[in-house]
């Protein structure tokens, strides 16, 4: 039987390869909303940041959301990112 593969996807923050349960989703939909899927499988445009402060802080000071939804990303989508970072850490 052959193994099943892992899907991987990049970091925003790091820009490393990991598997795709190890990181936060964050989704662009039709409408032009943007905000954290924890689920994975919302509809839309996807971008993904490790479950790591370092990598957060990295990317919203790059603003690395702003470059892959080409739009300017709100203050409150960020709010809510790190406050899932801060809920996985425990």
């Amino acid at each position: 039987m052959k193994p099943k593969k892992i899907p991987l996807r990049k970091c925003l923050g790091c820009n490393e390869m990991k598997a795709k349960k190890e990181l936060i989703r964050v989704v662009k939909n039709q409408e032009g909303e943007i905000k954290v899927d924890l689920t994975g499988k919302a509809h839309g445009r996807g971008a993904y940041i490790c479950l790591d402060k370092e990598c957060f802080l990295k990317a919203k000071k790059t603003k690395a959301l702003n470059r892959a939804f080409q739009c300017n990303v709100d203050d409150s989508v960020y709010e809510n990112l790190i406050q899932e970072i801060d809920v996985s850490e425990r």
